[in-house]
């Protein structure tokens, strides 16, 4: 026995000493180099029943206690790799001592090894212990009054330019994106309650690359929802039963990263809207109804024209994965004969070679004035000139191009000339825009030009509009304003998130805001009609370098209002299951270029990109409770390990673009991207996780939720998000119900009741949580991973909370085709019905 403890102590001791001394070369830890040569010995002795290798093993576990405690302080994850395993041994060395010679008694053994044991038990049981929880000053009380809601303008009344009351009747519950339900039946007092009122299955569950992302709406007594191949549905909302689907047959060749389809839009056609729309730049289309917005003039659309009935009144509209919108009755799911080409139009016209793949809509269009205006994903990664990133408008009705943002051509406004074609490789908008209906103005989060790693080819339009938010005017498609986050983007922190509309409180009122939050963590507040900051954004001083050293930006626009960003990593933060997988993220961190956010990339080694490009926020984005004044924000912790790839090797590698050969995978964004038309492909380890363990190398939380002071910018409380349910070494799912906070994707839904729900992590739970504390209150274990955010209705008096449970290819959860719904117990509410403000 002692002969195997010690080779395997000696060997333990050789590999620590090994990587030690490497990591000491490159300026780090002396601590594994030392403490592998004293186990070499202790090993060595042990194999030769010598009781000073016991001795000097309990030399090293007492060093290590000592070492953990000044390098961790009282941070339990940090003591996790540094003393696991050496107690682990230790245990084994003090049972094996009797046998030593001149060993203890086998008595006096046993205890020291029945104290050991008892220490690696508690060990284990803190893991169990609710941690990291940051509470700050007292979440304000709900007023419980009712929601203003702004006026509407004559002709041009949406339920989804409303506060979501009853219904939820856009993606982020209305236009303006606050995710707030005014609803109070479930509350924290009986949310306890809430079981599964209902189930439907979709059927569509793609092979790989599933993750539908989907946001049902709901208006009236009908849920409208879409899945991974744009399959619309319409469902009861009292039973969940199908009502009807219109398949618009969406081949697997056109799903691009993600076979996702996150939401649908909702039109009423108003009764006296015609074809034409007036506004004050085409006075030949009619006089326009003048009208003014926060002291602004401006010309609606006239409402004196021909007025369509009967089908297609009321319509769903949706983009899909192969570049189309479709346009359908709300009431049978039959195309719209008027919109376009039998119910679709194709929005690739004008961009000129477009592969199955590279252009797809996987967010709901958003309808303002009677214009849908769309943007789209381009396939990221594949070639520096891949379509075009323009953002269109199309008449709700008759589906007609009413105009088209081509940022290098501002002069263009409608189709491009003959034999032209939109400009390649701009900025595209893949992810959710939010719209003020009365100002008329649509706010774009904007992406990044391609290829996302490399900047010197870019035009000096895509450098002003690239990964920046911009206020676009509906009737002109013109640009108005923009804010840029990230100036001369090369880590992909494009804006995935959707703006959110608020009535910012100020020292002069409130001021008609919106609410910015970014992949770095930044959340800036800006003006909305003019985009000026609220709040002070910094210039501040961000690394040079990399391989394209004069194009890198000196400075960068850091928000002073909030921040979800953590402090910049260091050596201490490398995390693994042992002493040897933390030592081999402790080298790979010295032997990479990082100097803190905004790290470039290199080709000659690793950078580390932090936070990376999952966020921070990412398109779930921020949730808004405006009777409370607080910002919900669930984000992502951890980073990525990027490498830019020579032309030339990555050729060797069979790097090549998806449309000319290569195989899709379904792997992470950015693991091997061609990048073909630059001098470099990227390899982007997304997480940075090491291969055999699966594991990530920074230490956990890997994701947390926030309450934020909607005023002041100040943290009410932060805490991990998402347990080890799903996750473990080696990629096995532990089941642990450890809150170690998880990567999510998806966001959140507040409501009056003082409740959060969201899913979102990797731990396959969706959970409602306190406003107030941060504590989860009730959790309910979904078939699927829920990649995806929540809504909240109500019919017939009785609440509901619904999920799309679908799983995600890239968060690595189980894939599903499940629409659950939860609600109360009949009668277990408090009494009457649900108000449209959701009062009693």
């Amino acid at each position: 026995m002692n002969l195997i403890l010690g080779l395997l102590i000696f060997l333990f001791g050789f590999a620590l000493a090994a990587g030690g001394l490497w990591l000491v070369v490159l300026g780090g830890s002396w601590y594994y180099a030392l403490a592998g040569i004293a186990l070499m010995v202790s090993g060595v002795l042990l194999a030769m029943r010598h009781r000073a290798g016991a001795w000097v093993y309990g030399l090293v576990l007492l060093a290590t206690v000592g070492w953990t405690a000044w390098e961790s302080a009282l941070d339990y994850w940090r003591w996790v790799p540094r003393l696991g395993l050496i107690l682990g041994l230790g245990i084994l060395v003090a049972l094996a001592a009797p046998w030593l010679r001149g060993g203890p008694s086998l008595r006096r053994a046993w205890s020291l090894a029945g104290a050991l044991i008892i220490g690696f038990v508690v060990a284990i049981a803190l893991a169990f212990v609710p941690r990291g929880v940051y509470r700050g000053d007292a979440v304000p009380k709900a007023t419980q009054v009712q929601a203003q809601v702004t006026p509407s303008m004559p002709g041009v009344s949406q339920p989804a330019d409303q506060p979501a009351g009853d219904d939820w009747a856009a993606y982020g519950g209305s236009q303006k994106a606050t995710r707030f339900s005014p609803l109070t039946q479930i509350s924290r007092h009986n949310v306890i309650q809430l079981r599964e009122a209902w189930h439907y299955h979709t059927g569509d569950l793609p092979k790989k690359r599933w993750g539908a992302e989907t946001t049902p709406l709901k208006i009236g007594d009908s849920v409208y929802l879409c899945t991974p191949h744009n399959i619309l549905i319409s469902l009861d909302a009292r039973t969940g039963q199908e009502r009807w689907r219109y398949d618009p047959k969406v081949a697997d060749a056109a799903i691009p990263y993600t076979a996702a389809c996150r939401g649908v839009a909702y039109y009423v056609t108003p009764p006296s809207r015609g074809t034409t729309i007036a506004t004050s730049e085409t006075p030949d289309a009619g006089t326009g109804l003048e009208t003014e917005y926060e002291g602004r003039p401006v010309t609606m659309p006239d409402p004196v024209a021909v007025a369509p009935s009967g089908a297609c009144a009321t319509r769903i509209i949706e983009g899909t994965l192969d570049a189309r919108l479709i346009a359908v009755d709300a009431k049978t799911g039959a195309p719209c004969a008027d919109f376009g080409t039998n119910g679709e139009v194709d929005i690739t016209v004008g961009m000129g070679e477009t592969p199955p793949g590279y252009v797809s809509i996987n967010s709901p269009p958003t309808i303002v004035r009677g214009v849908i205006v769309t943007g789209h994903q381009v396939l990221d990664g594949q070639k520096r000139y891949e379509p075009s990133g323009v953002i269109q408008g199309f008449d709700a009705v008759t589906g007609q191009l009413r105009w088209a943002w081509d940022m290098t051509h501002p002069d263009w406004s409608g189709a491009p000339p003959a034999g032209q074609t939109w400009t390649r490789g701009t900025p595209n908008m893949w992810t959710i825009a939010a719209a003020d209906e009365q100002l008329g103005y649509v706010y774009l989060p904007m992406g990044n030009s391609t290829a996302d790693y490399w900047s010197s080819q870019r035009t000096a339009p895509e450098n002003e509009y690239a990964t920046s938010l911009v206020a676009l005017d509906v009737m002109s498609g013109k640009p108005v304003w923009n804010f840029q986050t990230t100036h001369k983007d090369v880590w992909d922190y494009d804006l995935g998130s959707q703006p959110t509309l608020v009535d910012f409180p100020t020292a002069r009122g409130r001021v008609p805001a919106v609410v910015l939050p970014s992949k770095q963590g930044e959340i800036y507040v800006l003006d909305r009609q003019t985009g000026e900051p609220l709040l002070p954004v910094e210039e501040r001083p961000v690394p040079g370098g990399g391989v394209e050293p004069e194009q890198r930006a000196k400075t960068q626009p850091f928000s002073t209002y909030a921040t979800l960003r953590k402090p910049d990593l260091t050596e201490r933060d490398m995390w693994g299951l042992t002493p040897l997988d933390q030592l081999v993220c402790r080298i790979q961190f010295r032997r990479a270029s990082y100097q803190g956010i905004y790290t470039p990339p290199e080709a000659a080694r690793h950078s580390i990109e932090y936070p990376s490009y999952n966020g921070g926020s990412d398109w779930g984005g921020i949730a808004i409770d405006p009777q409370r004044g607080v910002i919900v924000a669930n984000y992502n912790d951890m980073p990525n390990y990027v490498r830019l790839v020579p032309r030339a090797q990555a050729d060797k590698l069979g790097w090549i673009p998806r449309d000319e050969g290569n195989v899709d995978s379904g792997g992470a964004e950015g693991g091997g991207d061609p990048q073909a038309g630059t001098p470099y492909a990227v390899n982007v380890n997304a997480g940075w996780r090491l291969d055999f363990t699966k594991l990530l190398c920074k230490q956990p939380p890997y994701g947390g939720i926030r309450a934020i002071d909607l005023a002041s910018g100040r943290t009410l409380w932060d805490r991990p998000f998402g347990s080890a349910r799903g996750n473990g070494p080696f990629g096995i799912r532990s089941g642990l119900p450890v809150e170690i906070g998880t990567p999510n994707n998806g966001g959140a839904v507040v409501t009056a009741g003082g409740l959060i729900f969201i899913a979102a992590a990797t731990d396959d739970l969706i959970r409602a949580i306190d406003i107030e504390t941060g504590e989860t209150l009730w959790q309910a274990a979904l078939p699927a991973g829920g990649q995806a955010n929540p809504m909240v209705y109500a019919i017939d008096g009785r609440e509901y909370l619904v999920i799309v449970a679908g799983g995600h290819h890239f968060m690595e959860t189980p894939a599903g085709d499940d629409v659950i719904a939860y609600a109360l117990p009949d009668g277990s509410g408090a009494p009457g019905k649900v108000g449209a403000n959701g009062m009693q």
